[in-house]
């Protein structure tokens, strides 16, 4: 007589959950990082614009919000994300990705540790590390918390102030050791730039300013994923 095990509901619900979002991590080519548009009123339109053009992730990075307003801000967010069977993203604070259920979590280098990111998350949340040098990459890729991680900055940005850019050849010594899901951000407005790290071997991209000022985000987005693709 063959017993069979039945996967308790919780457990099978989890490892369905986590299972939707690493697919979504490994298909991942383009991902947004914004702000919640307070002056431009439009957050909503923006979001749905921008996954409808094809970005896979989008993260909310606004410093000005407090938390509740943050939460706000991503409960849309959240919505959007679902209608378009898409990521989404929250950076740096732990009790609002709890509260919101994020399928992202990313942090910085001098943030929550991946271990201390598990132990308030969980296992279902997808854990993402920025990185400045391949020191940091290769940590980041020998960390088994740590599901994707980003290179950068590639160039200069205003969204990062006084932070170094770390050039193309950092790319390419990444793109030689790591089997993980990693972005290359930082300066990437342009196609020319993005022809630059796809030429250093890169395959996939954080950008902000290339579809957070464009005329067309949908549009803009569409052009950018596919150069990537």
């Amino acid at each position: 007589m063959t017993m069979t095990t039945q996967m308790p509901p919780r457990t099978a619900a989890r490892q369905t959950k986590r299972a939707w979002r690493e697919a979504r991590l490994a298909e991942a080519k383009l991902y947004l990082c914004t702000d919640a548009r307070t002056g431009q009123g439009d957050l909503a339109e923006f979001l749905d614009a921008a996954y409808r053009g094809g970005v896979d992730i989008i993260q909310l990075r606004d410093k000005s919000l407090e938390a509740r307003a943050e939460i706000a801000a991503l409960e849309v967010l959240k919505d959007i994300a679902a209608r378009h069977d898409k990521l989404f993203s929250v950076n740096d604070r732990a009790d609002v990705a709890l509260l919101t259920d994020a399928d992202v979590f990313h942090v910085g280098q001098g943030d929550l540790t991946s271990a201390q990111a598990r132990a308030v998350l969980g296992p279902d949340v997808i854990l993402g590390r920025s990185t400045h040098s391949l020191e940091q990459a290769l940590a980041a890729e020998a960390d088994p918390e740590t599901d994707y991680f980003c290179v950068g900055p590639v160039w200069e940005t205003p969204t990062k102030p006084g932070r170094a850019s770390v050039g193309t050849a950092l790319l390419t010594a990444t793109a030689a050791e790591a089997a993980k899901p990693w972005f290359a951000i930082g300066g990437i407005a342009t196609g020319e730039r993005l022809d630059a790290i796809r030429q250093a071997g890169a395959r996939r991209a954080v950008v902000v300013r290339a579809i957070a000022s464009a005329e067309d985000p949908a549009a803009a987005a569409r052009e950018l994923k596919e150069e990537l693709e």
